[in-house]
């Protein structure tokens, strides 16, 4: 009997689990008269809310990357949505494609902060997502992207930038950034210089702001795309992906979430 029983608990457990499945799915919205296309995941085991997160795509748009980034959110228990900066989920085949669709978002910043508002309202709309606990992670382009968003003093939680430049246009004002923001660069990225992340420091302390930079030596820039190294070499591009850079930068990040989720920011 005693067998019995165990076996048919094993077989429940094993029943919830085949049905236990991240979930993820195409979603449209839009920013006016463009519509754009993101990518929604989450894990459908978990009953009720939790904290979403949004994702914001390196400058050649939103791809599988990108997505690949939500789905590991959704198993670590989040609700997360891969953004579309460009519109109508438009990727970039060639650097300098990649850089018109990008500097066209980052010269206007009204249009960059309306295209964030649409995905982050979408987001907290959708059914499995805590309204009010809301971070988001960017990559290259879309690290400079959530950085902006949170100079701007947007209602985020967490804002964490990867390899993206600091250079921004909105100044850092004391007392307007109510998120906690994490930086992870290279100190071998020729596009973010030592010089740009120290002026960054200096003025985001000079606002006040709660800052975490992570500086990892010899790391060049896009480090935690695995296509780094096929994207340099195509391009003649100064990128390289860099597997302890990239595990250390996700899980740092992954304790910064859960700490301020946990603990009420």
């Amino acid at each position: 009997m005693r067998i019995a029983i165990g076996l048919l608990a094993v077989g429940l457990l094993l029943s919830v689990a085949a049905r236990a499945e991240i979930r993820g799915q195409e979603i449209s919205y839009s920013d006016g008269q463009v519509t754009m296309k993101g990518y929604l995941a989450y894990d459908d085991a978990i009953a009720g809310k939790r904290p979403g997160v949004l994702v914001v795509h390196e400058w050649w748009g939103h791809n599988d990357y990108a997505r690949s980034r939500a789905r590991q959110l959704a198993a670590m228990g989040y609700t997360a949505l891969a953004v579309d900066m460009y519109g109508d989920g438009k990727t970039a085949a060639h650097p300098s494609e990649a850089g018109a669709f990008a500097s066209e978002v980052r010269r206007n910043l009204p249009l960059a902060q309306a295209r964030f508002e649409a995905a982050l309202n979408t987001l907290r709309r959708h059914p499995t997502v805590a309204a009010d606990d809301i971070a988001a992670l960017g990559y290259c382009f879309g690290g400079s992207v959530v950085l902006e968003m949170a100079r701007l003093g947007l209602d985020l939680d967490a804002v964490v930038s990867y390899h993206g430049s600091l250079q921004l246009s909105t100044p850092a004002e004391p007392g307007r950034i109510k998120a906690r923001v994490a930086v992870f660069t290279g100190e071998a990225d020729p596009m973010i210089p030592p010089a740009q992340v120290e002026a960054f420091r200096s003025d985001m302390e000079k606002a006040g702001a709660r800052l975490t930079i992570v500086s990892y030596p010899g790391v060049k820039h896009s480090f935690t795309n695995p296509e780094a190294d096929q994207l340099a070499a195509r391009f003649g591009l100064p990128l390289a992906y860099d597997r302890k850079a990239d595990e250390d930068s996700w899980a740092r990040t992954a304790s910064l979430l859960k700490e301020t989720f946990s603990r009420g920011k």
